[in-house]
């Protein structure tokens, strides 16, 4: 049993003896060792990572000292078992509960937001999302964008469903560690179209925070969809201590309307951290490297600056620009064959310039918004 507490539930990122999946382990002697069966329970039926846990006990076990043989055997938790295990989960709070949105949440929160499509947002979100946990965080991400929800396939994967126990979503883990979930991953097909009011958008938003089993999570990311729309004022109401980062491109036309999606998390009441410049520059592909520093600006030059200047004299603080990330074309295979560019292309000019943001990110604190300060007033004036 001690053995078996060192294997973690894939989805749920803890024990399975503290969650009561073992539910019973036999040993029997052959030949001077011992053969050890694991009746272990899955949370439902046709659990898609049964594989994984078998392989997982499998191991933790077969290294004990004396063991010949290990046999795993499968069973499915009843409805009351189901039970003990969501009450387990939700640590006694109130169901449809944000755990970001309490005052002693620790989990930094940040929207990844843009004034209009087509700049880069998901990718950033992404690539940020494994950086991150690259460098040993807990890492969550919200695919936000409900209409244009892209997150999956960037991440590898597109048609995974998430385990439902009663109510509690497990999100969808990845092999990087980071956890997703999408509104992608909660339609009957893939090629489903969503066609939602704000009503809907708000209702998909909240069940993805508060139905979803997030665990402790260091990092929350958020992919928002592009605009100043429904989704965005929902996440101002639910994640108030939520920071935003803007992405935009150095084209005049994308820094306008950034600039906008920045006003909008401020008038949220929401701090913005800061401005990612992506699609920056295209690095000559005919210059020698000694030459490699010559730059195509292919879409125009200083947007990034042009969006952080103006939210800085608008805000009355400090808002940077925190990288400039340049046209890779393995930035873009990597989104479409699910393996992000930190991952399959880590010493390449994007990949460095992302880690080097999501560092930035890492360096800061969670936002005092929300958080009680343990402060008692003695007497009053």
């Amino acid at each position: 049993m001690t053995a078996l507490g060192g294997v973690n539930d894939p989805e749920i990122k803890r024990p399975i003896t503290e969650l009561g999946m073992v539910e019973s382990v036999d040993i029997a002697e052959r030949d001077g060792a011992a053969v050890v069966t694991v009746n272990a329970l899955l949370t439902v039926a046709g659990c898609p990572l049964k594989d994984t846990i078998t392989r997982d006990v499998t191991a933790a076990v077969v290294a004990l000292d004396g063991v010949a043989d290990v046999r795993v055997n499968l069973g499915v938790m009843s409805s009351e078992q189901r039970s003990g295990l969501h009450e387990t989960l939700r640590g006694g709070q109130a169901q449809r509960e944000i755990q970001f949105a309490q005052p002693g949440s620790l989990t930094k929160v940040f929207a990844i937001a843009s004034g209009k499509g087509g700049v880069g947002k998901s990718s950033v979100t992404v690539n940020l999302a494994l950086s991150l946990a690259k460098a040993g965080r807990k890492v969550g991400v919200v695919d936000a964008d409900i209409y244009g929800h892209s997150v999956p396939a960037m991440l590898g994967v597109a048609d995974a469903r998430p385990t439902q126990v009663d109510d509690l979503i497990m999100p969808v883990p990845t092999s990087s560690g980071v956890s997703v979930i999408s509104i992608g991953m909660l339609k009957p097909r893939r090629d489903q179209v969503v066609a939602w009011r704000g009503p809907m958008l708000d209702r998909a938003l909240v069940q993805m925070l508060s139905d979803v089993y997030w665990g402790d999570l260091d990092v929350l990311l958020l992919d928002l969809p592009p605009g100043t729309g429904d989704v965005a004022i929902s996440m101002g109401q639910h994640l108030p201590g939520a920071e935003v980062v803007v992405v935009t491109t150095p084209q005049e036309a994308a820094a306008e309307v950034a600039e906008r999606a920045g006003t909008m998390a401020s008038m949220m009441h929401q701090r913005v951290v800061g401005v990612v410049e992506n699609m920056s520059y295209l690095p000559c592909p005919h210059c020698t490297p000694e030459g490699k520093e010559h730059r195509l600006e292919v879409f125009g030059s200083g947007g990034g600056d042009r969006v952080a200047q103006t939210l800085s004299q608008r805000f009355g603080y400090d808002v940077p620009v925190l990288g400039r990330i340049p046209l890779d074309l393995s930035l873009r295979e990597g989104g479409d064959s699910g393996k992000p560019i930190v991952e399959s292309n880590p010493t390449a000019p994007a990949a460095e310039a992302l880690t080097s943001i999501a560092d930035r990110l890492d360096g800061r604190g969670r936002g005092l918004a929300g958080l009680q300060l343990g402060l008692t007033p003695t007497s009053k004036f």
